[in-house]
């Protein structure tokens, strides 16, 4: 039996043609859905914004109401950081905040703290519980909405009865101050509040929907001729869309770690998927009794079983193992021929004094080809099969 150093591949090892050939579709229909993604991305991003942006022509924007204020002389300006809409608090100036969920609560309080007493409208577009208590204190957000959109206005509010019915109906309110005006009620409770401030000459207008102000609902009902009263009292007007961006957002107080973000009953969560897995690994650890051979479905050639254990012997660096397997094959092989019982072929003290009377040898060195140390390389094996070839053609010649 000999060892070559470097074996020839019979397995069907991929190769990159093969990888390409068998992934070019998925990786064509990848690249095709990434091009279709960035071109729609590309032409949707031609001047157009969010909804309730004064900038946008689209039909969740606002666009239309702001030119219409241009032409009664409003100027319109829009700013995306608490600290711009503090500044803009002033008697001339209406304030709206199209977002106001989107605000922290120390956002709210320092949005709250300059619009206070400032002589400024402010106009709250459809706040929730979680901000209208901070921005508008003493108004409280009704769970349920409204379940109607167009409703009469119902109250005093000069704009309102001017305006008639309109497209207010969405979070409902309810107030303690008694100078307020409620107007559009649903269910009795209003759909648009009028606060005015205590300590000054402004007021906070709370608004339960944003349909009046987007541009796809602005010629119907009243909504144009409301939505013009209440941002138009006043000669300018700052439009608040609340932005990431805003330095403000982040609060070094409010900082949670990681754990604080995880919802309680997780440790809970956690031990008992602890505990089912260990009852699977119980379940799957368990004695499936002895193996049992079977013979193979087809058969293997003996070269096929040789090379495949000669792979495995090299990839481990068996070196002893092979070296073992060659001497073990030779010494069984060359007993019979010497007259040397089988059982004791793997004894030095038998096999090598007759092997030694039969080539005539010096002892010293057939034991140490038979019985020796595993060769160092690669190289020391090959020539140990060599060696051990040669040994046994040397017998079996006449």
């Amino acid at each position: 039996m000999t060892t070559e150093a470097t074996l020839p591949s019979t397995s069907a090892s991929p190769t990159a043609l093969g990888l390409w050939t068998r992934a070019r579709g998925v990786t064509l229909a990848l690249v095709l859905l990434l091009a279709g993604a960035v071109t729609l991305a590309a032409l949707q991003s031609d001047a157009r914004h969010g909804a309730l942006d004064p900038r946008s022509a689209a039909p969740y924007g606002s666009r239309a109401l702001a030119e219409l204020l241009a032409d009664h002389g409003v100027s319109t300006r829009v700013v995306t950081t608490v600290d711009g809409a503090r500044t803009a608090a002033a008697p001339d100036t209406t304030l709206v905040v199209a977002a106001p969920d989107l605000l922290t609560e120390r956002q709210q309080r320092d949005l709250h703290g300059a619009i206070a007493g400032s002589g400024s409208r402010t106009v709250l577009v459809a706040p929730t519980g979680w901000s209208v208590e901070t921005l508008a204190p003493g108004v409280t957000a009704d769970p349920a909405n409204s379940r109607s959109s167009a409703l009469s206005p119902g109250c005093a509010l000069p704009a309102a009865r001017r305006a008639g019915t309109a497209e207010t109906g969405g979070i409902r309110y309810t107030t303690r101050h008694l100078g307020a005006d409620k107007c559009y009620p649903s269910a009795r409770l209003a759909t648009l509040l009028r606060v005015p401030d205590t300590t000054g000459d402004g007021d906070t207008v709370v608004l339960g929907a944003p349909d009046i102000l987007y541009n796809k609902r602005l010629d119907e009902q009243g909504n144009a001729s409301l939505a013009l009263q209440l941002l138009g009292s006043r000669g300018h007007l700052v439009w608040y869309l609340p932005s990431l961006s805003d330095t403000a957002a982040t609060d070094p107080d409010d900082e949670k770690g990681f754990l604080d973000l995880l919802p309680s009953g997780w440790l809970w969560g956690t031990l008992q998927l602890f505990v089912a897995a260990a009852l699977a690994a119980l379940w799957r650890a368990r004695r499936l009794g002895p193996l049992v051979p079977e013979k193979l479905p087809v058969a293997i050639r003996a070269s096929e079983t040789v090379e495949g254990l000669a792979r495995l012997y090299r990839k481990a660096d068996a070196r002893d193992r092979a070296a073992a397997a060659l001497r073990s094959t030779t010494r069984t092989r060359l007993a019979p021929l010497l007259g040397v019982p089988v059982t004791r072929a793997h004894t030095p003290e038998a096999l090598v004094p007759a092997l030694s009377a039969h080539l005539h040898g010096d002892g010293q060195s057939l034991h140490s080809l038979l019985f020796g140390p595993p060769p160092g390389d690669d190289t020391a094996l090959i020539a140990l099969a060599d060696q051990l070839d040669a040994l046994e053609r040397e017998v079996r010649r006449p």
